[in-house]
């Protein structure tokens, strides 16, 4: 099988090409993000980064973010949210719970709290259901910060939440009357780890 060097090496630019820039190894990804299976192996091979099936399932199977689904018959294959790329993942709108989080760079703290969160490069913004994981996503970012959102209120003025086949929660925005620091996140989780 693959080692986790490998595997985190292939699962990158998986997400390059599903997610970001398809044309990096000659894809077309279909209105919703999916390509054939048959065409991504045969063009990750024309481009020395070569795949088996098997490999393929497996780093579908154990991405700890599941950041990857295939279709039913396992002929096709996309990435779960985070695309850059004009996309329509077909998801329908969910009642999201009262609170979500969302961790980032202390850095942004300030404009965050004055502009709300915006989508920026990608089509939605992305929402943790609880605190450990907005605090992992955040250090990756360097110095942490986690919002909360007020998931609920904002649904009931009117946003609509989507959750990806992954378990992320997806908005178009979170206008800054929806947000407030989580101090205790803040404390204590000062930087990302080396």
């Amino acid at each position: 099988m693959l080692s986790e060097k490998e595997t985190t090496r292939h699962s990158k630019l998986l997400s390059l090409v599903l997610r970001h820039n398809p044309a990096h190894i000659g894809i077309t990804l279909d209105d919703q993000g999916w390509v054939a299976v048959s065409e991504l192996l045969a063009q990750l091979a024309t481009h020395q980064r070569p795949l088996t099936l098997e490999q393929l399932k497996y780093i579908v199977e154990t991405s700890p973010k599941q950041r990857f689904r295939f279709n039913d018959d396992r002929t096709r294959i996309r990435a779960s949210q985070g695309h850059s790329v004009e996309v329509k993942l077909g998801y329908t709108p969910v009642v999201p719970p009262e609170v979500l989080y969302h961790g980032t760079a202390s850095q942004h703290r300030a404009s965050i709290l004055r502009e709300g969160l915006r989508k920026m490069a990608r089509h939605q913004v992305h929402l943790s259901a609880d605190l450990a994981t907005a605090r992992t996503v955040g250090a990756r970012h360097g110095r942490l910060v986690v919002f909360t959102v007020a998931a609920g209120a904002m649904q009931q003025a009117g946003f609509l939440f989507y959750r990806a086949d992954n378990g992320v929660w997806l908005a178009e925005e979170v206008p800054p009357a929806y947000l407030q620091v989580a101090e205790d996140a803040v404390k204590g989780h000062g930087s990302a780890p080396g």
